[in-house]
Parts: C-alpha cells; sequence; structure tokens
C-alpha cells in the first residue's frame, strides 16, 4: 500500500530542517506518543542502542549550552525541546530478551570494534526514525552535529555508558526562521542500478 501523497510531502517533500520554532510547548504525552511510534523502526539484530534525552526546560538546554558551536546556541536555547540522541555502548546486554533468535551478545561484548559500530550506526538510524515520527506527529526538527560530544558526555552521561551522536532542536516549526531549500542531488548521481 503506497501511502496518501499528503503524508509523503509533511514527512519528506515538503518538511524542513527548522531553526527557529513557536512559542507552543511539546507536551510529555506527546514525546511518549513520539517514541512508541519510532521504536518500531528497524535496527540490525534488534539491537535499538539508541537512548533519548529530551531537554524539556530553559535550565537543562543551558547546560548544554557551553558544548554547542556558536550558530547552534540562540535557537537551542529557544527551542521548546533538543533531543539527545545518544548511544548505549553496551545495548548488547538487552540482546537476550531484544534478539532471542541466538545468543549475540558475546559477539559484540567481545569485540570494541564491532559494538562501537553497532551502536553508532543503529542509533543514527533511529534518530532518523524519530526525526520522521516527529513530523508524522505534526512536528518539526532541526538536526545539528554542530557540537562538542566530549563535553556533552561528561555533562550528561558522566558514567561513561552512554555517548552522544547528535542533537534534535524539536518543536512546532517558525517558518521566518528557515533558510532558502537547498537542492537534493539527483537518482543518476548517487545510484547504480546493477
Amino acid at each position: 500500500m503506497i501511502i496518501d501523497e499528503a503524508i509523503q510531502q509533511q514527512v519528506f517533500t515538503s518538511a524542513r530542517t527548522f531553526n527557529k520554532f513557536t512559542d507552543q510547548a511539546v507536551s510529555d504525552e506527546t514525546l511518549r506518543q513520539l517514541y512508541d511510534l519510532m521504536r518500531w523502526g528497524p535496527t540490525s539484530m534488534n539491537t535499538q542502542p539508541a537512548r533519548y534525552v529530551f531537554l524539556r526546560t530553559h535550565e537543562s538546554r543551558q547546560r548544554l549550552f557551553p558544548a554547542l558551536s556558536p550558530g547552534n546556541q540562540a535557537k537551542t536555547l529557544a527551542a521548546p525541546v533538543t533531543v539527545i540522541v545518544a548511544m548505549d555502548t553496551r545495548f548488547f546486554d538487552q540482546l537476550p530478551t531484544q534478539f532471542p533468535s541466538y545468543d549475540a551478545k558475546p559477539m559484540f561484548e567481545g569485540n570494541a570494534a564491532l559494538a562501537q559500530g553497532t551502536a553508532f550506526r543503529n542509533s543514527t538510524l533511529q534518530g532518523a526514525y524519530l526525526i520522521i515520527a516527529a513530523r508524522m506527529l505534526g512536528l518539526d526538527c532541526g538536526p545539528m552535529s554542530g557540537f562538542d560530544a566530549d563535553m556533552v558526555n561528561a555533562e550528561f552521561f558522566p558514567d561513561g555508558q552512554l555517548k552522544a551522536n547528535f542533537l534534535i532542536n524539536m518543536g512546532y516549526g517558525d517558518a521566518s526562521g528557515n533558510h532558502p531549500r537547498g537542492p537534493r542531488l539527483p537518482f543518476e548521481t548517487v545510484a547504480q542500478l546493477l
């Protein structure tokens, strides 16, 4: 079944990266609905390594402020919510229940490079699912990689198990802060049919 074109537009073709948001708050219930929707996106071996810290107050975003690049500071303080999309470096502890097909935990526990690559790749996927789900719920997003991850980790994840991947400002967008939309590469530039 192909979904309605209006939904395709809301999620992809008309959706924008927002730098400015209205003052409308994002409720805790909406954030729970957001997670309940996005959690069904696939990850390899059902690893689900992403963890989310929803910074909902000005005070919590002030803790993040020193780690942000200058161009991300003001817009993050003004956003209704900023999400730290992190990865759990010990995601494999959950595998016995999340992936019961066979005992995959030792494979990751004994191979730090494999575990790190899997955590990073799949938490990035899950962050993308979060953006798509947010758009489906009428929220707008501004993903960011302009921050000092070591500073974020020291402030929010001092025990070292979680590591910041990227950030997303989230709320109800104000289009007056949007830049002109950039072009997208054509199929012929990025794809091969073999």
